[in-house]
């Protein structure tokens, strides 16, 4: 299993998808830490202090994590996944496993510090840069749709880990709505204009399937705005 941060270039504005985790929760969670996606920033030219807009496609600790690295931004979130995350269903072990408490209570504090702007619909950031909640694998998570030079990318994050999962309609086992699950895998594929163009969360064939924008580059990022070496 792989672990992806993704960043929205435009001429004017950028936006980060997702924030990863940090070395502590790597060790906690015996994971395989290769870098810190946030100093990781500085490879495409970005500093993550400038930042202005953060998309959090849901709470989850491998999504949300180094949040407090980005000083100037407003976090983007469906109202859903809030109140998932710090709600009832959080008593139960199964349920708040792949949340860490600490990043949800620090995400709290950024409501009331006024820098989380919520969603409860799809919305559009900036031209050709959209949000659409699915749900399914957390209550609120939700899907980034960006225009590019090969046309529109979806980046489904967790509605689909692999690329198995929408194109066999397989469901990860950590899960808060199998039919949601499956109503989402639909509206991937309505959102994209091929199979191709749905980008999965977790799946490592993504950095074999597209190029780095740098030879020395490869294996750290990947251009998603180009097609892919297989479909």
């Amino acid at each position: 299993m792989d672990y992806f941060t993704w960043v929205a270039i435009g001429k004017r504005q950028s936006f980060v998808i997702d924030t990863g985790f940090d070395a502590e929760t790597a060790a906690r969670r015996e994971r395989i830490f290769l870098r810190c996606p946030a100093e990781s920033l500085k490879l495409l030219g970005l500093d993550a202090g400038s930042i202005k807009d953060v998309i959090i496609t849901h709470m989850h600790y491998d999504h949300i994590g180094n949040f407090s690295r980005f000083p100037a931004a407003t976090f983007h979130l469906q109202d859903r996944e809030m109140a998932y995350a710090t709600g009832r269903h959080m008593s139960h072990p199964a349920m708040n496993g792949a949340f860490d408490v600490e990043n949800v209570v620090g995400l709290v504090r950024e409501v009331y510090r006024g820098r989380v702007l919520f969603h409860d619909a799809t919305a559009e950031l900036a031209p050709g840069l959209t949000l659409h909640p699915l749900g399914g694998h957390s209550a609120g998570v939700q899907v980034v749709r960006v225009w590019t030079r090969r046309g529109f990318v979806v980046l489904a994050s967790d509605a689909s880990h692999y690329y198995a999962n929408v194109e066999e309609g397989r469901v990860f086992p950590i899960v808060y709505h199998v039919g949601d699950v499956f109503d989402g895998y639909r509206r991937l594929r309505e959102l994209a204009p091929t199979p191709s163009h749905i980008i999965p969360g977790h799946d490592p064939k993504v950095m074999a399937r597209y190029r780095a924008p740098k030879r020395e580059l490869q294996g750290i990022i990947a251009r998603l705005d180009e097609e892919p070496r297989e479909a």
